[in-house]
């Protein structure tokens, strides 16, 4: 049910599409609406012709502070539902350009639906929990940390959508390093542990996060966190200037060792043209015991 207690229409909810990119944007269908949002990294030529994106129902615009607004041609709700990797989402647009989802995450959600079969799941800066609905999906019992209270309902509501998925996520508000030190205390452990940290950012009490200085200790906290008598898997993806795949390959070998499975590649969202648009790298790494 939605903020003011109506049933969404599944029957009418439409899936997400990257229709096209270019020039440093990309055209979305998202459900019902088509919008145009930043692309820094699409420096090619759009694909498809001019009146495509002129169809826009909004543009979000960036400042120089990396806020900015959203310029309607035609009035968008607070919220709506749309499908993308085998869910339905609850859409928000924010104020930074974000929609609650995160697209080019598609292959690890099919990944833990696959993999994820009574495993005990963490999954850490889970944002609006889509990546945890996968893994609960798959037949895991899941951790879901995020420092954001708004971010934990948001998950809850995505979870309510979606009735086939299991009830099996543990929903926690705390700063990341603090939550798994605490875990390391309490001896607990986990079959797989994924990670999608920004580059800066603070946690619920205002701690600060760098991903230079702070990523190699946190894998190093989440090893310490495997089941030591079963295969671990760290599944971690990152869209930080200057994090190349061999840095992250580098940075988990050193706390997993050289006999580490990594598979690696970049991450990308599949585009209506038949090209696709990066966005980001990510890697999954397997020790077994």
């Amino acid at each position: 049910f939605d903020a003011l207690g109506v049933e969404p229409d599944f029957e009418k909810i439409r899936y997400y599409i990257l229709l096209d990119s270019g020039n440093c944007r990309k055209l979305e269908q998202v459900g019902p609406y088509r919008l145009i949002r930043p692309a820094l990294n699409a420096f090619w030529k759009p694909a498809l012709p001019e009146k495509e994106w002129k169809n826009a129902d909004a543009e979000f615009i960036r400042d120089s502070s990396g806020h900015g607004k959203w310029s309607n041609r035609n009035r968008l709700p607070d919220q709506w539902e749309a499908v993308w990797g085998e869910m339905i989402m609850r859409i928000k647009p924010t104020n930074f350009g974000h929609l609650g989802f995160f697209a080019e995450q598609f292959r690890n959600w099919d990944y833990f639906r696959k993999n994820c079969q009574d495993m005990d799941a963490l999954n850490l800066f889970a944002y609006s929990g889509l990546g945890s609905l996968a893994m609960a999906a798959g037949g895991a019992k899941v951790c879901h940390l995020d420092a954001s209270r708004g971010m934990i309902e948001w998950g809850r509501e995505n979870l309510a959508l979606n009735a086939d998925i299991p009830d099996a996520v543990r929903w926690i508000a705390d700063d990341v390093n603090k939550f798994v030190n605490r875990e390391i205390r309490r001896a607990k452990e986990y079959d797989l542990i994924a990670l999608d940290p920004p580059t800066f950012g603070r946690g619920s009490s205002g701690q600060l996060w760098k991903i230079e200085t702070d990523l190699p200790k946190l894998v190093e906290n989440c090893f310490a966190l495997r089941k030591k008598d079963k295969p671990f898997t760290l599944v971690l993806s990152c869209h930080s200037p200057g994090f190349s795949l061999l840095v992250l390959e580098r940075i988990v070998k050193d706390v997993m060792g050289k006999d580490t499975e990594i598979v690696g590649d970049e991450m990308y969202i599949p585009e209506s043209t038949g090209r696709k648009l990066p966005s980001g790298i990510g890697i999954r790494a397997i020790k077994n015991c």
